[in-house]
């Protein structure tokens, strides 16, 4: 009976991983699919291109600023993601190594902060924008991101920082380091792991970010691939661009795919560090 039941579970096992793939791997194969057919084979069903073609993608960037969005995305995520990691480097090392008076209370402030809906703050955030004349500019939409990912940064690297030994630290004081070079060449090459699986989730925030960039930006110039995606309209559905929606959407999450398996290792590190003692 022990080995039927044995492959009887590994039959279960298996089974499950496919459907949880076909579950998460469906609509994005679905969407190369429809990118490759042309405009009038997209209301056909079909689980392959009959007739591949790269039209819709040359369409992406021929009949719109599509690069210019792209190029903005880039922009506003990766400066969002060095500031966040290099203010929560700061914050992460004040709250985890050093002992002052409502390091609790401001701590829990900023999990407070993350838990604000965004619409909440939206007519306050866009105030102050024009008022500080960031409306419509990149650096604008930079700071209303930081308002999202700064929190769970800060956690993060703060939990991962509480674990690292004390006697490291000790060591370092004893040969003289002072407290920027305790971070920088003692902390952060410790906090690598962590480090690459915290900055790569407040990358993918800032990337797929629509709210904050649908509202601060005004023009075209100035719009990222969230916002520029969802404006391609035609007068109905059925008159809907979307084999170029397809193809601009797969653009969009290429970036993404090559990150991770770029940093799985130490994605996977940071996410397990504290795990195991």
């Amino acid at each position: 009976m022990r080995p039927r039941r044995r492959i009887a579970g590994r039959i279960g096992f298996w089974l499950l991983v496919v459907a949880i793939a076909a579950f998460s791997l469906g609509p994005f194969l679905y969407a190369v699919v429809t990118s490759l057919r042309p405009g009038a084979d997209l209301f056909t069903v079909a689980y392959w291109p009959g007739r591949p073609t790269l039209a819709n993608y040359a369409a992406v960037f021929s009949e719109q600023p599509f690069g210019r969005n792209l190029m903005n995305s880039v922009v506003v995520a990766f400066a969002v993601v060095a500031l966040s990691l290099a203010l929560a480097a700061l914050a992460a090392f004040a709250f985890a190594r050093t002992a002052f008076r409502g390091r609790g209370t401001l701590l829990a402030a900023f999990l407070a902060v993350s838990m604000f809906p965004q619409v909440a703050v939206l007519s306050g955030l866009f105030e102050l924008l024009r008022a500080m004349g960031l409306y419509n500019r990149l650096p604008g939409l930079i700071l209303a991101d930081l308002l999202l990912t700064l929190p769970f940064t800060v956690w993060m690297l703060t939990a991962f920082m509480r674990d690292l030994p004390k006697e490291i630290e000790e060591a370092a004081i004893l040969d003289g380091a002072g407290t920027f070079a305790l971070l920088w060449r003692i902390f952060l090459p410790l906090m690598g792991p962590a480090t690459v699986s915290t900055g790569l989730l407040a990358f993918m925030v800032a990337w797929n970010e629509f709210l904050f960039a649908l509202t601060f930006t005004l023009t075209d110039a100035n719009r990222t691939v969230p916002v520029a995606i969802a404006l391609m309209t035609g007068s109905n559905a059925f008159e809907l661009p979307w084999g170029m929606i397809m193809a601009a959407s797969v653009l969009v999450t290429l970036p993404i795919i090559a990150l991770v398996l770029a940093f799985q290792h130490r994605i996977v590190a940071g996410l397990t560090a504290g795990a195991v003692k």
